[in-house]
């Protein structure tokens, strides 16, 4: 809150987008608190249902499979309808899913309810789609590109905070609840924070100056060859052309970190879990020193973008995440995942910033639904195959080596994201002081 306030009172800040930076802030606030409690142990509670690897990363994989199939229809929704608009009603759709994790365990047993859950997710990845393609366009057309590594840098420190509290708040309400009221409660406090986070998102007003979808194409005249008109409708959908432009190794960039990254996350709760036996308590408080770290590393974001550009800190912070699972495959106790959680805040407070930031300054600014489809399709099919394969390869090699494979291989990634010049590196040279 201090760095709110301290916003609020900077001279500097243009009147016109102060409303638009504080309804934004606060959202993220709010989205703090849900991915604190709710979305932070889905997985760990599936894992004490005795959930499977493979049914962990379904957890994740059905959503990304979801939003793969429907990024490009959804994309062309922006064509028609106000892009403010349309992310506030489907982020709204989406959240209300939260709610419908309540219930589960008076309805169904163990297995039940994991099944439930996955196909709940299912059904909110169809309103992730749009949320997630639009929320990127609505961001990159309510905040200037000056402001852009400040907000998004802010945001950064404030989800952190709430992100830490809550965890922390959570871990010990799971302690002190019986199994499953804790997660219902739990549940219950995320649920809410999704729908407080959507009310500060229906405020988020579009800047009349900055253009948000695409230039309309230019019409067919209608003749007696209907079906090649229809054909090169559709293929002018995909928009294949964009794979013909520098955008193209941006893509291919964020193929590699993704797919990678994806690649460990269903190990995390199973390893928690089943290896270091890990309580709630435990994982709440390496919640906390993640973020915890990730706050303090955010305070310094602007000034490493200052000096590298977005690329190479992308890439900087891609690599140090590399430790995450590296260093927790060789863990044996609380402590153990503790020193990693630290070093994971670290390389988030870098890294979660920067990438999504160093894809708006490759994206034409009359054109962004239709690259963010295609980053979204490269987000949700790494997602879909990474938490998919994770698991096949832990069944061969076992957790702990398997999260050395994904270790190397994030490093690989992030390597080549710093050295291999994808796409352009601006760096910030107006940048407002915090």
């Amino acid at each position: 809150m201090i760095s709110l306030r301290r916003f609020i009172s900077n001279p500097s800040v243009p009147r016109e987008f102060r409303a638009n930076f504080i309804h934004l802030y606060f959202d993220m606030g709010w989205f703090g608190i849900l991915s604190g409690t709710a979305m932070s142990f889905l997985s760990v509670y599936t894992a004490r249902l005795g959930g499977s690897g493979i049914q962990i990363g379904l957890l994740a994989g059905t959503s990304a499979f979801v939003n793969l199939i429907l990024a490009i229809p959804a994309s062309q929704l922006f064509q028609k309808r106000p892009v403010g608009r349309t992310v506030f009603w489907s982020s709204v759709l989406y959240r209300i899913g939260y709610l419908l994790w309540i219930p589960l365990p008076w309805l169904f047993g163990n297995q039940g309810q994991i099944w439930a859950l996955i196909t709940i997710t299912l059904l909110m990845g169809i309103p992730l789609t749009v949320q997630a393609i639009g929320f990127n366009a609505l961001f990159a057309a309510a905040v200037p590109l000056e402001w852009r590594a400040s907000v998004a840098g802010t945001r950064n420190l404030l989800y952190s905070v709430t992100y830490m509290l809550s965890a922390l708040g959570a871990g010990w309400l799971l302690v002190h609840l019986a199994f499953p009221v804790g997660y219902q409660v739990v549940f219950g406090i995320g649920s809410f924070a999704a729908l407080m986070s959507c009310a500060h998102l229906f405020f988020v007003r579009v800047q009349a100056s900055v253009p948000t979808t695409p230039d309309p194409p230019i019409s067919h005249v209608q003749d007696e060859h209907e079906k090649p008109v229809v054909r090169s409708r559709w293929l002018s959908n995909l928009r294949l052309d964009i794979w013909h432009t520098p955008y193209a190794g941006v893509l291919l960039a964020m193929l590699g970190l993704h797919f990678t990254q994806y690649l460990a996350i269903p190990l995390f709760p199973l390893f928690q879990v089943n290896v270091l036996h890990l309580t709630d308590q435990s994982i709440g408080i390496g919640t906390a020193l993640y973020y915890l770290t990730s706050m303090f590393g955010s305070t310094q974001l602007n000034r490493v973008v200052r000096r590298f550009g977005h690329r190479k800190v992308t890439g900087l912070g891609f690599m140090i995440m590399s430790f995450y699972p590296g260093l927790m495959a060789f863990s044996h106790s609380a402590y153990g995942y503790y020193f990693v959680s630290i070093i994971g805040g670290l390389s988030w407070a870098l890294m979660g910033s920067a990438f999504m930031n160093y894809i708006l300054e490759n994206i034409p600014e009359n054109d962004r639904p239709a690259h963010l489809a295609w980053y979204n399709i490269i987000l949700n099919g790494s997602i879909l195959v990474g938490s998919m394969i994770g698991p096949l390869i832990a069944g061969f090699i076992g957790l702990s080596a398997a999260l050395v494979v994904a270790a190397i291989l994030r490093l690989g990634a992030g390597y080549a994201i710093f050295k291999g010049g994808y796409g352009r590196s601006r760096v910030q040279t107006i940048s407002p002081s915090k």
